[in-house]
């Protein structure tokens, strides 16, 4: 993993208050539900840039070169390493390409040229517009950077709102997309878990922690064993979920128009892969049948102990299942 400071990992919220308090059970849960998996990524970001889950993947260190480009109108951010047949990797809502440093690392011992940016408008890719945060808006720009790096032939792969993308970057491109792989359960195909109804329906509000408890909850939720984070990193932190928050909001609102978006796409003959864990807590694996219906022809793994970002926490083992993916659609 690359050791970079906190405030450079952690994305920004802009000005706004935010109170943290009892909610009732008639709250819009679609929307808090969506607001938590924002929250909970965010703070993948930190842990990740300051190091506290290198411990998840321990042999994953490799020349990892970062570079950047002008698309449309900003500039888009993005991780390299190795060579050969590259493999085009999205990351989640808010959060970014570090995320996938641990993965890339095994593809590229692997043979393969594994590129990470950051999302149009996330992270180090700046200068992009609030309606480049619609997903269909995400394609078009990440289009626009393959084809500005050459590449007629790709397989894609993301996490959670990444996979989404990853999903209709495919159905798009066809015939320039040899394969579609899911790293964790992905956005817009089921429902949302237990625990996060349960979290919800007792009125605590775990996605905008302004005190340590709240903080806390949600990094339960995302982890399977949650690692150690110091108090004042925990401070720095909710301070941040308090001070500033109005360009979130906004692409909170317009990723919330794509929830179900998985399901109301034609059928793909893009060969699939979909890892799920089976300790997610934000997606639960037993509606991995509806995933099947919304997915016809793809194969699925269920990852014991792993939860819903195991791209970082299991990086290895989901690096081993996909290789093994590529492997059966090698001549594609």
């Amino acid at each position: 993993m690359i050791n970079s400071s906190i405030s450079n990992i952690f994305p920004t919220f802009c000005s706004g208050t935010i109170a943290y308090q009892k909610h009732t059970v008639g709250f819009s849960l679609l929307k808090v539900a969506h607001r938590l998996l924002v929250i909970i990524v965010l703070v993948v970001s930190v842990l990740v840039g300051s190091g506290w889950l290198n411990r998840a993947t321990p042999a994953s260190t490799c020349d990892i070169a970062t570079r950047s480009t002008q698309i449309g109108s900003g500039t888009l951010s993005y991780n390299q390493a190795g060579t050969g047949q590259p493999i085009l990797l999205l990351h989640g809502l808010f959060a970014e390409k570090e995320q996938w440093n641990g993965m890339m690392c095994e593809l590229a011992r692997a043979g393969y040229q594994a590129i990470a940016p950051d999302l149009p408008g996330y992270a180090k890719s700046t200068g992009f517009t609030v309606k480049d945060y619609a997903l269909e808006n995400q394609v078009a720009l990440l289009h626009q950077f393959v084809e500005q790096l050459k590449i007629q032939s790709l397989d894609v792969a993301g996490s959670s709102m990444g996979g989404t993308i990853a999903a209709l970057y495919s159905q798009l491109y066809p015939n320039q997309v040899r394969s579609l792989a899911f790293i964790g359960s992905p956005l817009g195909v089921t429902n949302w878990a237990t625990s996060v109804r349960k979290s919800i329906i007792e009125g605590i509000n775990p996605f905008i922690p302004i005190t340590k408890e709240p903080f806390d909850l949600e990094i339960s939720l995302l982890f399977v064993t949650p690692p150690t984070i110091p108090d004042e990193v925990k401070t720095e932190k909710v301070n941040d979920y308090v001070n500033r928050n109005r360009n979130y909001q906004q692409t909170w609102d317009i990723v919330n128009l794509y929830d179900d978006v998985l399901c109301q796409l034609p059928h793909s003959r893009v060969p699939t892969l979909a890892i799920w864990g089976q300790e997610d807590k934000i997606y639960d694996i037993r509606d991995v049948d509806r995933s099947h219906r919304c997915l016809p022809g793809s194969q699925i793994i269920q990852l014991p102990k792993a939860g819903h970002l195991l791209l970082i926490e299991n990086a290895q083992e989901a690096a081993s299942n996909y290789l093994g993916f590529l492997k059966t659609i090698k001549n594609r």
